[in-house]
């Protein structure tokens, strides 16, 4: 669970000096990047629902910076790989966590300037229903 339960989480996003087709927090060259976190639910100690709004746009960015501070997304492939965090949670959150087929990420609000009008645009898209039994089943766990 992301602690403390709200802030803020900058570093710049730049290519991984270890693995040139991820992302990562780098020191030198990168782009400056910055994370609004908010917790909203939690289940137990195995998981949390987490809202975050971003005041910058990098590649990766959610994904990089959660996985930096130690929270990755669940059923990412790439930054996600806490193979030990995930053995030490109980065998239901275990399976709950290592079942679902993608990463537990969606954007509910995408804003934009439209590039040749400047027009300022907005889209807004419901929680999809994969999401919502997730979050159902964790409830139950």
């Amino acid at each position: 669970m992301p602690q403390p339960r709200e802030g803020e989480i900058s570093g710049a996003i730049g290519r991984n000096p270890a693995n040139r087709k991820t992302m990562a927090v780098v020191t030198r060259g990168g782009r400056s990047a910055i994370t609004h976190y908010r917790v909203l639910r939690l289940f137990k100690d195995a998981a949390a629902l987490v809202e975050c709004k971003l005041a910058t746009g990098r590649t990766h960015q959610i994904r990089v910076h959660l996985a930096e501070h130690g929270n990755p997304l669940m059923g990412d492939p790439v930054y996600g790989r806490s193979r030990g965090r995930r053995r030490a949670l109980a065998a239901p959150f275990r399976s709950v966590i290592e079942s679902f087929p993608r990463q537990a990420l969606h954007a509910a609000s995408l804003g934009l300037r439209h590039p040749a009008t400047g027009e300022w645009l907005q889209f807004q898209s419901d929680l999809p229903s994969d999401m919502k039994e997730l979050i159902e089943i964790l409830e139950r766990v």
